[in-house]
């Protein structure tokens, strides 16, 4: 196997068993990306193949300041973002006024203590598409208040709003489950 920044510069050229043999090696973690933001396998596969298309289309411009898998990620991201947008999603009004920012609680997420991860994944699953992204990017993804605003054209204050509300809720929604066992 040929490593990464060969690869790299063989899809730069165009070659097609470059660019399959990053699709192989990638496919997994960038298809998975788009499922916890999506919420469809068909959705997800879409937009995973459309990242990849936009990816290889764009690698001339990718410079090495960060891995790949990183660079790719970002297109994955917002390609999901994109799908998402066209299918509307219902965002919740937020009144900042009514929610003190400051008393907002840590994020050491304990709340979370699930039985298992697909309990968790199926409560999210019942969240509004705007709480289930904004848990999605930042506990699954990983990404900081502030770069979730930008993604979604929002303020940061919105986002943290949005990311409150929605781990309240998904606490409810695991506490009806329980009770239901």
């Amino acid at each position: 196997m040929a490593d990464q920044s060969e690869l790299i510069a063989r899809c730069r050229r165009g070659e097609r068993a470059a660019q399959f043999e990053l699709y192989r090696l990638y496919s997994q973690a960038m298809f998975a990306v788009c499922y916890n933001i999506l919420g469809s396998t068909v959705e997800a596969e879409d937009a995973m193949q459309e990242a990849f298309f936009k990816a290889f289309d764009k690698i001339a411009t990718f410079r090495g300041g960060v891995s790949f898998g990183a660079w790719l990620k970002r297109i994955v991201v917002n390609t999901s973002l994109d799908h998402l947008k066209q299918q509307r999603i219902d965002w919740l009004s937020i009144d900042d006024e009514r929610l003190n920012l400051q008393q907002l609680p840590n994020d050491d997420c304990n709340e979370f203590v699930a039985d298992s991860v697909a309990e968790v994944k199926a409560a999210m699953l019942r969240l509004p598409q705007g709480f289930s992204l904004v848990l999605t990017l930042h506990l699954i993804e990983g990404y900081e208040y502030a770069e979730i605003a930008e993604m979604i054209g929002t303020t940061q204050s919105n986002v943290r709003s949005q990311y409150f509300r929605a781990k309240q809720r998904l606490v409810e929604l695991l506490a009806v489950q329980r009770k239901r066992v």
